[in-house]
């Protein structure tokens, strides 16, 4: 009897200690990549997305991608490698495939985030006249073109209340020149029953000062325009993080 009383006071003391012990935290994030997930979203929605450094961002969006996969190092090259966020989602295909661990899941998640983020500026721009929401139109052309690589020149056609009737590319060129026909661009503003204009056209080096060429086509088209009765409002020049106004410059 003495025996078994002995270990029923070890067990109680055993059932004593568990008590005691700290319960598992349900909340605590397991080990590894998924724990290093579960803390950036978490992040993510306390914080906002600001308190997130661009390769985190970038990572998240790796996720979807790579479910499987600790995507902070892929993150971390692609960052290297093109220097933004922005740049990496723009980045050229064969670029990206390039960069071991990159493949058709990897290229189609950055196509994915480029596109809706254009796609979200572009209809946030569309919801009042251009004249109007001129910040949001500069979001948009600037998430548009500010990561091309080559020129790209593009004209937004303007009903008679400056509400955007299309957006539309007319040409694309070399790293410093695009072609560019007025007579074409007038056409197409009668096609579409356009009686406005804004031109826009990016600049890869960055740089959105105009050049001589882009001053002269400037004025052929706004003179072809109005020949029409079509006004051209402005000519915009996009850059990395700046852009030029023909009109605020006085070269209108």
């Amino acid at each position: 009897m003495a025996k078994r009383s002995g270990l029923s006071e070890a067990s109680a003391g055993f059932g004593l200690l568990a008590d005691l012990a700290p319960a598992p935290c349900a909340e605590a994030p397991p080990p590894g990549p998924d724990g290093h997930r579960k803390r950036l979203r978490e992040k993510l929605l306390r914080a906002g997305p600001d308190a997130l450094a661009d390769y985190e961002l970038l990572e998240m969006v790796l996720f979807l991608a790579l479910p499987r996969v600790d995507t902070k190092p892929l993150a971390k090259t692609l960052m290297a490698r093109f220097g933004s966020f922005g740049r990496a989602a723009a980045a050229p295909e064969p670029e990206l495939r390039a960069i071991p661990g990159v493949g058709d899941s990897v290229v189609a998640a950055l196509r994915l985030v480029r596109a809706a983020a254009i796609k979200l500026a572009g209809e946030e721009a569309r919801e009042q006249p251009v004249l109007n929401n001129w910040d949001r139109l500069i979001t948009y052309l600037s998430a548009a073109l500010a990561h091309e690589r080559v020129e790209q020149f593009r004209v937004l056609f303007l009903d008679s209340r400056n509400r955007l009737i299309a957006d539309e590319a007319q040409a694309r060129g070399t790293v410093n020149h695009t072609p560019v026909y007025p007579r074409e661009v007038v056409k197409r503003a009668l096609e579409v029953g356009a009686t406005a204009l804004i031109l826009v056209h990016n600049h890869p080096s960055g740089d959105p000062s105009p050049s001589r060429a882009d001053v002269e086509m400037t004025s052929e088209v706004k003179a072809a325009a109005s020949a029409l009765g079509i006004a051209l409002h402005d000519h915009l020049i996009i850059g990395n993080g700046r852009h030029l106004s023909f009109r605020r410059e006085g070269l209108l």
